[in-house]
């Protein structure tokens, strides 16, 4: 009898719940945010590389004529004589030109577009004076510059140049358009694209062929009786502040007419040259 009681206060010891010596469990602070884990970052988009043109060159085509367009009202007088030039990049004048220049060729292979820097030309358009110091710069000089790595067998060269309005001294400098007259009714409006193509040999740069054909189209224009209707313009359209001409599409289209227009009557005769 002693024997048995001696052993069930050890099997009550053995079978008293564990929770009795379970730490307290902390209440969670609602006032605490809960921490969150903070979204991947986006990779930044790579851009790719543009594509550039391999294998060899028969022509690079360099074109300097698509970023400016002119604005001009004449007057009477001299005193009323008023040019702005204007932004036109995004008219594509350029691109235009190759691809007048690679149909003018047939779509034969080896026609490539040469990159032309920014302000590249500003010193052909825009020469320093006979008085200023150092050289005068080329035009063989320029492209020489700009195609050191190129390696083209001829390098056909579109820029523009300074005209007058026949039968007068109002100078018309490369692309734009111009509103002329008396008042504000007596007037009229054209377009005018004065652009000269040059042909230069890949490795000496020297001018390629003689195109005095050129100069006889040209003098014969000049003395038309009949008006280019490429040219004429509504007075309507004529851009008025000058600040709004880059946004026309109609002179848009209307200047593309007239540059792919002279483009095709002259680029064949410089394909031709040997």
């Amino acid at each position: 009898m002693l024997r048995i009681l001696a052993v069930v206060p050890i099997t009550f010891a053995l079978l008293a719940p564990s929770y009795a010596q379970a730490p307290t469990a902390q209440p969670v602070n609602p006032a605490k945010p809960v921490a969150k884990k903070a979204a991947p970052k986006a990779k930044p988009k790579v851009a790719k590389p543009a594509a550039t043109e391999t294998g060899p060159c028969s022509l690079g085509v360099v074109s300097a004529i698509g970023n400016r367009f002119e604005v001009d009202k004449f007057g009477v007088t001299v005193f009323e004589t008023e040019v702005n030039e204007v932004s036109i990049d995004a008219w594509g004048l350029d691109d235009l030109v190759v691809a007048h220049a690679r149909a003018a060729n047939g779509g034969a292979p080896g026609v490539r577009k040469i990159a032309v820097p920014k302000d590249a030309f500003e010193l052909y358009y825009h020469p320093k004076s006979i008085f200023s110091p150092g050289p005068r710069v080329t035009l063989p000089q320029i492209v020489r510059d700009i195609t050191a790595n190129a390696n083209c067998q001829r390098y056909l060269v579109v820029t523009t140049f300074n005209g007058k309005i026949p039968g007068t001294n109002l100078e018309l400098n490369g692309i734009g358009t111009y509103n002329q007259g008396l008042g504000s009714i007596i007037r009229h409006s054209h377009l005018f694209a004065n652009i000269q193509i040059s042909m230069l040999d890949g490795q000496s740069y020297e001018k390629v062929g003689s195109f005095g054909a050129d100069i006889g189209s040209r003098l014969a224009e000049d003395m038309r009786i009949t008006e280019d209707p490429l040219k004429k313009l509504d007075n309507v359209d004529f851009p008025d502040p000058p600040a709004s001409a880059p946004g026309s599409n109609l002179l848009r289209d209307r200047i593309r007419t007239l540059v792919a227009a002279q483009l095709d009557r002259d680029l064949p005769r410089y394909l031709k040259a040997e």
